[in-house]
């Protein structure tokens, strides 16, 4: 099996791990080597399982201290968007514009409501851009934060289905994104050298406006952040050198 596939299925059997162990949030996963043990597969692999799992939000990676639960797995959308990317890197396009749409809608509805987000849904928001701002500067750890940021404030809308498609496509995203950070441990430039209060400037205006109850100051915040996260992928777009009939290749195969 190939490496990327390999850690693919290793990331869903650590989710599976994590539920079947009732592993409770905020708890320590086992160490790289432990969790290789206990899967069969090498730690190389684990390690990029476990980056895989912070793109999705689930786990956080603190350097020097291991892996943790930042989030227990929900049922999740399950499509085929990697696989499209990977066989036309074309479509990144609508999936950026399908993504901006989702995060739009979520925060107008989240922002618009009635009844208008629970005291507890409020929190969560609040929890969610604490969390961002404790970790900014840190970037193994604002990539799950991000996440988690951007997906509660979407599933404030209180429709789960626009959460789990949301979460699917942000997902896949990121995960081409930051594609060299999961399969080589290697940040991109912008993150690597990002300034934390920019980072912090670019997100607490979609939560800000959500919790005053403003959709359309939401919705622009959420356009100006699209802004740079298309720029971040442009980049991630240059630096992908697949030649066409290598990518054209691996299509067949998987016919």
């Amino acid at each position: 099996m190939a490496p990327a596939r390999l850690a693919d299925e290793v990331a869903e059997r650590i989710r599976h791990f994590i539920v079947s162990e009732e592993v409770a949030e905020g708890a320590r996963l086992p160490s790289e080597r432990d969790l290789a043990a206990r899967l069969g597969a090498s730690r190389p692999v684990v390690s990029q399982a476990l980056r895989t799992l912070s793109l999705m939000g689930l786990v956080e990676i603190r350097r020097g201290s291991g892996a943790y639960v930042l989030r227990r797995p929900e049922a999740m959308v399950t499509a085929s968007l990697d696989l499209m990317l990977e066989l036309d890197d074309a479509s990144l396009d609508h999936l950026m514009e399908l993504r901006l749409w989702l995060e739009t809608l979520g925060v107008r509805g989240a922002a618009s409501r009635l009844p208008a987000l629970t005291v507890a849904q409020r929190a969560e928001v609040i929890t969610a851009l604490d969390r961002l701002e404790a970790v900014a500067g840190e970037p193994s750890e604002w990539i799950a934060a991000d996440t988690v940021f951007h997906a509660t404030l979407v599933r404030g809308c209180g429709n789960p289905y626009a959460g789990a498609v949301y979460e699917s496509v942000h997902t896949a995203i990121v995960s081409y994104e930051l594609n060299a950070w999961v399969r080589r441990d290697s940040l991109p430039a912008w993150l690597r050298d990002s300034d934390p209060t920019a980072q912090i400037a670019l997100h607490k205006p979609i939560a800000d406006a959500v919790l005053a109850k403003d959709p359309e100051r939401a919705a622009r915040a959420v356009l100006e952040h699209h802004a740079v996260m298309l720029e971040h992928v442009r980049a991630a777009q240059r630096s992908v050198t697949r030649p066409r009939g290598a990518r054209a290749a691996r299509a067949t195969a998987r016919r």
